[in-house]
């Protein structure tokens, strides 16, 4: 997973072996990162091409229409993007180690939060990355009022984790952004995420980091902020990951 990322003029690597999907992701995409959680938790066999998405290889837009991380190339050669899209194909294709709640109702209701979760997802994003994503004082508040949505349907839900007691597809889909909200008192609010508001979140977090499919992708405070401070200054460094 941790290998250097793929640039323009690099060689397109050889077919994926036999019985492996082949993932095309960036190593801090946290969409990318959504369907590498997937994989793990449902234990698909896969391998990872790590594509530098400020000087992506020719090839590559062979293999995803837009240029875009993640996309995943079945074994009959066809490829998908798009994060959610990946991870409802990999739930219906696969039938072991279900993700997502089995009552339709249930199921309607964590694609809702999910939807809902999107306001979070790009108010970070313009947090971390700083002007280059028109970040707005609003921000502060949809963060703020994401988390208190996401701490009272864990009360509400009186369980471990939002799909009961082990990660479900919910889970797997917020992940990525509440692994990167720890580091936002490192980009200029340090009362942003006061953890006595957010107790059962906290513990849900902690939780979630232990968990062996979460381990795999997950990556450190120091490694995120390293990454950032590169792309905030116009030269990502993506093989950041690989001297960690």
């Amino acid at each position: 997973m941790n290998s250097p990322h793929l640039k323009n003029g690099s060689r397109q690597p050889s077919p994926p072996p036999k019985g492996k999907l082949r993932l095309y992701s960036n190593r801090f995409c946290p969409y990318s990162q959504r369907v590498v959680l997937v994989l793990d938790a449902k234990k698909i066999a896969y391998d990872v091409i790590n594509i530098d998405l400020h000087s992506k290889p020719d090839w590559f837009y062979e293999k995803s229409l837009l240029g875009k991380v993640p996309a995943l190339e079945l074994e009959n050669g066809e490829v998908l993007w798009e994060s959610l899209i990946i991870s409802e194909y990999l739930e219906e294709k696969y039938k072991a180690h279900h993700l997502h709640n089995q009552d339709p109702l249930q199921k309607a209701k964590d694609r809702l939060l999910i939807e809902q979760f999107n306001r979070v997802v790009h108010a970070v994003k313009r947090f971390l990355t700083g002007g280059l994503g028109r970040f707005t004082f609003d921000d502060d508040d949809v963060i703020e009022n994401g988390l208190n949505t996401f701490e009272r349907e864990l009360l509400n839900r009186g369980t471990q984790f939002f799909g009961g007691n082990k990660p479900g597809m919910l889970d797997l889909m917020i992940w990525p952004w509440c692994e990167r909200v720890e580091i936002l008192k490192y980009f200029g609010n340090t009362n942003l995420l006061k953890k006595e508001n957010y107790k059962r979140l906290m513990e849900w977090c902690r939780k979630m980091s232990e968990e062996p499919s979460v381990k795999k992708s997950l990556m450190d405070p120091d490694t995120h902020i390293k990454y950032l401070q590169s792309y905030r200054a116009g030269r990502p460094d993506y093989d950041t990951i690989l001297d960690s």
